[in-house]
């Protein structure tokens, strides 16, 4: 074998070990197990929970449904929008998970439907760098996003009210709708204690207050019966959420309470109880036929 030869062999035994070795790194976020996410998270398929949903609203509780999809995609770091071919601009690429919920209910005479789509980092520990929401009814509609640039969110609200209008700014601080995400990816990501967290987008409108950041208190209780509990008060403001979900892998979510309490000592409470799961390429399932399926998850 030539000296040339031998140096090339070298340095191709050189690269496959870097390969393998990078290959059996843990990721960037702790706790994320790459072996056993990739088979639950990548098979092509997401997950979709629908919960039995008693919101208030207006003082009163009205009945309703919230869906929960969850579902990994690649993620432009650049644009902040989902990838159409990711293979192309590999370097731009992360892997998220993206949560998209839905409520629906009646208010009297007349329907609410909200939206709410958080993405999060799967590997880099990084914070999620977009989250939207809206909020539409016969009244009008808002909409709030979120970009995470230069450490801080930029913000921008559009809203039919006039004391709202459209707005822009800057928010520091842990959106609340993101510990969704970090639940699934590992509840241990979830930072305890005392926190600035920028509270639910849907939560602002419904209640209008302005879009700011907020000292929190975030702690988790073990339930027993594999049940574990975040849960999240702002005294502030007066809000309270609590989320239950699994605690083993993939730390399904179970259910959420919301509470607000007003200044006049009034309190309104919301549940969402999951009443059924599916794996599903759902987005593969759009003609008639498959019209069928959505009995099966209860809708």
């Amino acid at each position: 074998m030539t000296k040339s030869r031998k140096t090339l062999r070298y340095f191709c035994g050189l690269i496959l070990s870097s390969m393998v070795l990078f290959s059996c790194q843990s990721s960037g976020r702790e706790g994320v197990e790459e072996e056993q996410f990739a088979k639950y998270w990548y098979q092509g398929k997401a997950e979709i929970n629908v919960f039995n949903l008693q919101q208030s609203r207006y003082g009163e509780v009205r009945e309703g449904q919230a869906v929960m999809i969850f579902v990994t995609e690649d993620f432009s770091k650049k644009k902040q929008v989902k990838l159409d071919n990711p293979q192309e601009t590999p370097n731009d690429a992360q892997k998220v998970m993206k949560l998209n919920m839905t409520r629906e209910f009646v208010t009297g005479v007349y329907p609410y439907h909200t939206m709410l789509s958080v993405f999060t980092p799967v590997y880099e520990d990084l914070s999620s760098p977009k989250i939207t929401s809206s909020v539409t009814e016969w009244c009008g509609q808002s909409f709030s996003q979120l970009n995470f640039k230069n450490g801080n969110y930029s913000y921008q609200l559009f809203s039919y009210f006039e004391s709202e209008g459209d707005q822009s700014g800057k928010l520091a601080g842990l959106p609340e709708e993101e510990i969704f995400n970090l639940i699934r990816l590992n509840p241990e990501l979830v930072p305890m204690g005392n926190s600035k967290l920028i509270p639910s987008l849907i939560f602002q409108r419904f209640s209008h207050i302005p879009m700011e950041s907020h000292m929190a208190t975030i702690s988790k209780k073990d339930l027993g019966a594999n049940q574990s509990e975040i849960m999240v008060i702002y005294e502030e403001i007066g809000r309270k959420i609590s989320i239950r979900y699994q605690n083993f892998f993939p730390y399904e979510i179970l259910g959420f309470t919301e509470t607000w309490t007003k200044s006049n000592g009034q309190s309104e409470i919301t549940t969402a109880t999951r009443a059924s799961m599916q794996m599903m390429d759902y987005w593969n399932k759009n003609e008639k036929v498959f019209e069928p399926l959505r009995k099966d998850l209860g809708l």
